[in-house]
């Protein structure tokens, strides 16, 4: 049975912090799907469908990842996937307490699914998709953040 894991968030924006949890996953599961689901207690700052498309291009020579969207609850997503793991990345003590439950939920929901916690690499502990979005929203450069280029913004 092939080792499937999701990858969930809103990635709003893909960062490169993200970019680092998705790598190492390959390295442990055979397959790895972003799966970017609608949060329904976020407005998004850029469209859904635009950000699937970014993060398929920049895995685009990796078979094993492939990047998909969902509403919904994670754990149902992840049994009509097949997924059995749930990847999730920490950058620090807070996200492990917010995580937690979380992981505890989606057991409840679906009692084959495992969440599999990495440690962010130390140097993109402090990314963040609120912060890249302010500097972006605000005018600034963000190159050294994500793995591609933002579209500017319309007024």
């Amino acid at each position: 049975m092939p080792r499937i894991a999701i990858f969930p968030g809103s990635f709003d924006p893909f960062t490169n912090g993200h970019l680092d949890i998705v790598r190492r996953g390959v390295g442990l599961f055979d397959e790895v799907i972003v799966a970017i689901g609608t949060n329904s207690s976020k407005q998004r700052y850029l469209p859904v469908e635009q950000m699937q498309e970014l993060i398929a291009e920049v895995f685009r020579d990796e078979p094993r990842v492939s990047v998909r969207t969902f509403k919904g609850l994670t754990a149902e997503f992840a049994r009509e996937t097949g997924a059995r793991y749930l990847l999730r990345g920490l950058r620090n003590s807070p996200d492990f307490e917010y995580e937690k439950p979380i992981a505890y939920g989606n057991q409840h929901v679906n009692p084959t699914l495992e969440t599999v916690f990495l440690l962010t690499s130390p140097t993109l502990g402090a990314i963040s998709s609120t912060i890249i979005r302010d500097i972006h929203r605000f005018g600034g450069n963000v190159e050294a953040f994500v793995p591609f280029s933002l579209p500017p913004l319309t007024k």
